[in-house]
């Protein structure tokens, strides 16, 4: 059993010193330099803090292995790593910074002027500086022997209600209960090769960095510009042979709606893993067409719960307008479906996605009323305190016992007399063939049902002729919305919110 996620890079560095453990555009690190620049950096933080632990400190993050390098270190240090895109709007990171309160800061020199324009009193260690100081095992250990698995890894922080982002706290104890069950149900092994797609700001992204620390195996981050000229991405995986993606279910669908597969195929992909948001079944049988050996996964979890807590194996056809389960839990983790009287499901019955478990996140840093709204006592249990997390998902099973996921709780609105799914219309025109993407919501003023989407060969006859033999007539959009474009947001979601707004300012429709 271990109890630091640090000891994942020792045991590796021990196997693989020489081996590279993440790669970039421009460089490469091996586990040995890995180690010694994390422990570089850890040594600075206590020396400059007072050996200061348990306390938040910023990164400042790009798409480049000195971002990886500064989690380890804030790790060593016995503090946790807070990483903050460089090009996020600066009153969103001021008011990250206001809830934070962090002890300190490690930048790059590129980056200071930056840093210190957003937080001119906090404490910037430079990156290519602090790499050049000495190692104080000493006190590098007196830290490591205090530590417990409970003590926080990091936070990352998610929209909230307010306008105010809330921070997600996770500990080592429910990092390794992932990683831990990420490897042994997908036999991930120091052979393999990740190819890094969710930025290190987003949660999703610790899945691949933390399983390639684990196993010894190595991580490349695919660069932003791959994304935007497809054939380049393929030559990228290739090139460097990478076998193993766990990317955002945007990037999967940008592949199939541009037809990337035409021209070229990965050849090394043996398995490909999605979250984040629902996976659409047009798209992923255009990847099934094109990469038949290929294992196929749906992932499923918030950041609340350390990313992921169910997963299926996709391992049979599915026709584009089916909806794909999300499966089953995963080891060490329970899934409850509470109905609207905090009760169990029972049959075809639709319920709230609930997580117990050691993956539960430890809250929301400097915000005890919504961690007591979303991390309550489990209500099946009266005897002894035991928290679960309510998602705010409602899902029901299906007849093999898999948990469909079928939108989020305030997706589900009373329309014409009728209850209606907003997630299931979105599915729906999802599937259909001209359609890249698609997001509803409904007008309580109007009450009207809106559709809006993204297709260059659909219009709204188009959707309405597609639909009107799938679902009953009070389910059709009221208002449909073509956009060139859909917004989305930093985690490579639709960016719901900013959409919602431009049609309530009426700069869309």
């Amino acid at each position: 059993m271990i109890y630091n996620i640090l000891e994942y890079l020792e045991e590796s560095e021990k196997k693989y010193p020489q081996k590279t453990v993440f790669a970039d555009e421009k460089n490469s690190i091996s586990y040995a330099r890995l180690k010694q620049n994390a422990q570089r950096i850890g040594t600075q933080i206590l020396l400059n803090t007072n050996n200061t632990t348990k306390n938040p400190i910023v990164v400042f993050v790009d798409r480049n292995i000195e971002s990886l390098v500064s989690f380890m270190g804030v790790a060593y240090s016995g503090n946790f790593y807070v990483p903050i895109d460089i090009q996020m709007p600066k009153l969103r990171i001021e008011l990250i910074l206001q809830t934070l309160n962090p002890i300190a800061t490690v930048v790059l020199k590129n980056d200071l002027d930056f840093a210190k324009s957003v937080a001119p009193h906090l404490l910037s260690l430079v990156y290519e500086e602090v790499i050049q100081e000495g190692i104080d095992e000493n006190l590098l250990g007196v830290v490591r022997r205090k530590a417990i698995d409970r003590d926080p890894l990091y936070a990352t922080f998610t929209s909230g209600s307010t306008g105010i982002p809330k921070g997600v706290i996770t500990c080592h104890q429910s990092v390794i209960d992932m990683t831990d069950v990420l490897v042994s149900t997908f036999g991930f092994n120091e052979s393999n090769v990740f190819g890094n797609q969710n930025p290190f700001y987003f949660d999703a992204s610790i899945k691949d960095i933390y399983c390639t620390l684990k196993t010894g195996g190595t991580m490349h981050l695919i660069p932003k510009s791959a994304f935007l000229f497809q054939a380049n991405l393929i030559e990228f995986l290739n090139k460097n042979k990478i076998d193993s993606i766990l990317w955002s279910a945007a990037a999967i669908a940008l592949v199939a709606n541009s037809n990337t597969f035409e021209t070229n195929k990965p050849q090394y992909l043996s398995k490909v893993m999605f979250s984040g948001e629902v996976m659409h079944n047009k798209v992923l049988n255009y990847w099934r067409k094109s990469l038949p050996e290929t294992l196929f996964v749906n992932l499923y979890g918030p950041t609340e719960i350390t990313s992921v807590c169910t997963y299926y194996k996709i391992e049979k056809p599915f026709a584009d307008d089916e909806v794909l389960p999300i499966g089953i839990s995963f080891k060490n983790t329970e899934i409850l479906l509470l109905n609207s009287e905090n009760k169990p499901v029972s049959g075809n019955e639709i319920g709230e996605i609930c997580v117990r478990g050691c993956c539960l996140a430890l809250g929301y840093y400097n915000n005890p009323e919504k961690t007591s709204e979303a991390f309550c006592q489990n209500p099946l249990n009266p005897h002894y305190p035991e928290a679960i997390y309510r998602t705010g998902d409602l899902a029901r099973f299906n007849e093999h016992g898999e948990i469909m996921f079928l939108s989020r709780k305030d997706n589900q609105v009373k329309h014409m007399g009728q209850r209606v799914e907003l997630g299931e219309i979105e599915i729906l025109i999802n599937s259909l063939e001209k359609i890249d993407a698609s997001f509803c919501f409904y007008d309580h003023d109007k009450q009207k049902i809106v559709s809006i989407f993204q297709g260059k060969e659909a219009d709204n006859k188009y959707i309405l002729n597609e639909i009107k033999d799938r679902i009953p007539k009070f389910m059709f959009p009221n208002i449909i919305i073509k956009l060139d474009e859909l917004p989305y947001n930093l985690n490579g979601k639709i960016d719901r919110t900013l959409l919602k707004e431009k049609y309530k300012n009426k700069s869309i429709g």
